[in-house]
């Protein structure tokens, strides 16, 4: 639209011209700042233009309720110092904090800067322990002595989860003698009753028989108000997932069951509080809206490798997101992460062969095509331009991965030293706004990354297959090697990396 002046948007005010861009899309607000000098001058002179696309290019979301009376100039300046510094990262000035040593461990994870242990290879006994907690968070630290964890005669403890942001304890057991399979929820802190749950205990709507050996066929996960537990037959050829809405009811009629030939190899993860996706031969999208019913299914994205062994999904989940407990914390927190804008990392390992990575942006699985339920959706149309993947001979060393927001810590071998066994560690951005943030460190990857699929499994059809994925990011290889099987795990958060090894952890602070 224009006038014999020219154009009219550009005629109006420069304070007008700002509030009308601030309720653009952050990509749309570059797009104008790129038209002309005139809106490229607003867009420079402007602290809150330039907020809204830093907080855009980072895929993140204010915080409505947050308390913060910090100038936007400044908060625009930590976001990109903050973002920078991930690109130099100093591991050799990690703190070192020891821990109880303990020769094997079942499970270990870390989660709000609290390192949860938990041994039942020997005897059933749990540690959770603040890892460099801020000033201003509430830390948990308590240990579970031998039968303390397992309160119910004649029962056995199967698996457990700690949420430090919901100050939650999960613990799953199983009475065969009564053919009772229940999950008591308590505060983590003191293992009182948890105010905001239901009621202690939760019942699934069947009893199942379980042996030892199946320990590892039942995972326990918690994503803000749903509590879901997985369970997998193989001698039935059958993978169960039941959930609940552990804040309003201690019953649950809400349960998935998928008849697969390897029930093992199947995982599932939370998407926010009305999704879920199940990684079985397709990746397999669901909506859990309504408790009442089965979950529906909405789409189904057709995986381009299917390797028969196990499988681990790996999904950040912002505490400020799942828990309104910690105010102290809120106040501290002016952002958190898009969810339909995040990363999700899903593991396969062919028994001892090959270890592959995929790396997806979340973004599919909310932008669904129409009648997308219908019929799968082929690798070509979602895959390529949505993901990175990578593979790893086993042989060759240990390979770990961990992620937070658009970050991805991994831990592969490094083939230029291979005959000394030794890995590297590497943080790969995804972020838009990365390349910009590097200033100028780290390296650039956008061209495709092939997978020689012939490397992996059979050759289908005597032809040899090779998959080009081409999602960008950024990567900085950290100047320190590892020992194969030096560290047990890794993870990263918003404030740093930890690195776990036999009776220490390292903390490098970013």
């Amino acid at each position: 639209m224009k006038s014999n002046d020219g154009p009219v948007f550009l005629s109006i005010a420069e304070e007008l011209r700002f509030y009308i861009l601030r309720f653009l899309p952050y990509r749309d607000i570059l797009r104008c700042a790129s038209v002309c000098k005139a809106l490229r001058q607003t867009y420079v002179s402007s602290s809150s233009l330039q907020y809204i696309v830093e907080l855009g290019g980072q895929h993140l979301l204010p915080i409505s309720n947050a308390d913060d009376h910090t100038p936007i100039s400044e908060r625009l300046q930590c976001l990109k110092d903050k973002a920078h510094a991930w690109f130099r990262v100093d591991i050799r000035s990690a703190k070192t904090i020891s821990i109880p040593h303990q020769a094997l461990y079942w499970e270990s994870f870390m989660a709000d800067r609290h390192l949860f242990l938990w041994d039942k290879l020997e005897v059933d006994t749990a540690t959770i322990i603040p890892i460099l907690t801020k000033p201003s968070q509430r830390s948990v630290e308590r240990d579970w002595h031998p039968g303390t964890m397992c309160k119910v005669p004649n029962s056995t403890n199967i698996c457990t989860f700690m949420d430090p942001a919901q100050n939650l304890f999960a613990v799953a057991y199983v009475d065969q003698i009564h053919e009772t399979f229940f999950i008591n929820l308590t505060t983590l802190d003191n293992g009182s009753f948890h105010p905001q749950a239901a009621g202690p205990t939760l019942f699934l709507s069947e009893f199942f028989e379980y042996e030892d050996s199946d320990s590892g066929a039942v995972r326990l996960k918690v994503m803000g108000r749903y509590i879901a537990l997985q369970r997998a037959s193989s001698e039935f050829g059958t993978w169960q997932l039941q959930i609940w809405d552990w804040q309003h009811s201690i019953t649950s009629d809400n349960v998935l069951r998928i008849s697969d030939g390897y029930p093992h190899s199947i995982e599932f993860c939370f998407l926010g509080n009305d999704r879920l996706l199940v990684v079985a031969d397709n990746l397999k999208l669901y909506s859990i809206e309504d408790m009442s019913h089965t979950p529906q299914l909405l789409a189904s994205f057709v995986l381009p490798i299917r390797l028969l062994g196990s499988t681990a999904c790996i999904l950040p989940v912002d505490g400020m997101e799942c828990s309104s407990q910690l105010q102290m914390q809120a106040q501290q927190t002016v952002h958190t992460s898009d969810p339909k804008h995040r990363l999700l990392c899903i593991t396969m390992t062919k028994f001892s062969r090959a270890f592959i990575i995929y790396i997806i942006s979340t973004r599919i699985f909310f932008d669904l095509p129409e009648m997308a339920g219908a019929m799968p959706i082929p690798w070509q149309c979602w895959g390529p331009s949505n993901t990175r993947v990578d593979w790893h001979p086993i042989a060759n060393g240990e390979c770990k991965v961990h992620l937070s927001r658009n970050r991805v810590l991994l831990l592969v071998p490094d083939y230029e030293e291979i005959r000394d066994s030794k890995c590297k560690l590497c943080i790969m951005d995804f972020s838009p706004l990365a390349v910009t943030n590097r200033r100028g460190l780290g390296k650039v990857v956008i061209e495709p990354s092939p997978v020689n699929v012939n490397n992996i499994m059979c050759v289908h059809n005597g032809i040899q297959k090779r998959l080009s994925t081409f999602l960008p990011y950024v990567e900085v290889v950290l100047d320190r090697k590892f020992g194969m099987h030096e560290l047990k795990n890794i993870w990263m958060d918003e404030d740093g990396i930890y690195l776990l090894s036999e009776k220490l952890i390292e903390v490098i602070d970013v």
